[in-house]
């Protein structure tokens, strides 16, 4: 097992240093439930991940992870909550085999992840509440027109007003290196 003791936690200096992951519930117009993957580069504040399912186990962030991870690079950690998700052999044996450290926050202390709960906060207003998914498929593409919206348009006042692609990508590309 690669986890680490959140006593000796270091603020992340570059892109994929440390990434938060969490997830959030929504539901579909219908009213069945769905759950969606959050992942925030805590530095950047790049969005590589925002994934709709109607349920999710830690095989799924594993795969979701290795969509994402070639693309933009592994994350030197990953903080995440004690989710039957993120406690897992799947997720642990990825992370030990990345050479991923997984940070997890202390039970009942979302405080120890304010990043991805800041983010989720944002994420929730600016986008979940201001729609209705009629199905899995259109709430996957509204997810990621937000996501590509949030990464490569809207400026952050954390990062100095810039996008957060800027930093993923400093010769200004728009999207992610390949």
């Amino acid at each position: 097992m690669k986890a680490k003791l959140r006593d000796d936690r270091q603020p992340a200096v570059e892109p994929n240093d440390v990434w938060a992951m969490d997830f959030v519930h929504d539901q579909l117009a219908t009213g069945k439930k769905i759950r969606v993957l959050t992942v925030v580069d805590t530095f950047s504040r790049y969005v590589p991940v925002l994934d709709p399912r109607f349920s999710y186990r830690a095989e799924d962030v594993v795969r979701m992870l290795e969509q994402v991870c070639p693309k933009i690079g592994y994350p030197k950690t990953i903080r995440v909550d004690q989710g039957s998700e993120c406690v897992s052999r799947e997720l642990d044996l990825w992370a030990y085999t990345r050479g991923v450290t997984l940070d997890f926050s202390r039970p009942g202390k979302p405080t120890d992840n304010a990043y991805i709960e800041a983010f989720n906060g944002r994420f929730r207003a600016e986008c979940l509440n201001a729609h209705w998914f009629l199905t899995l498929a259109d709430a996957a593409e509204r997810l990621e027109d937000w996501r590509r919206y949030y990464n490569e348009v809207r400026p952050h006042g954390a990062i100095g007003h810039k996008v957060p692609i800027s930093l993923i990508n400093p010769d200004g590309a728009v999207s992610p290196p390949s």
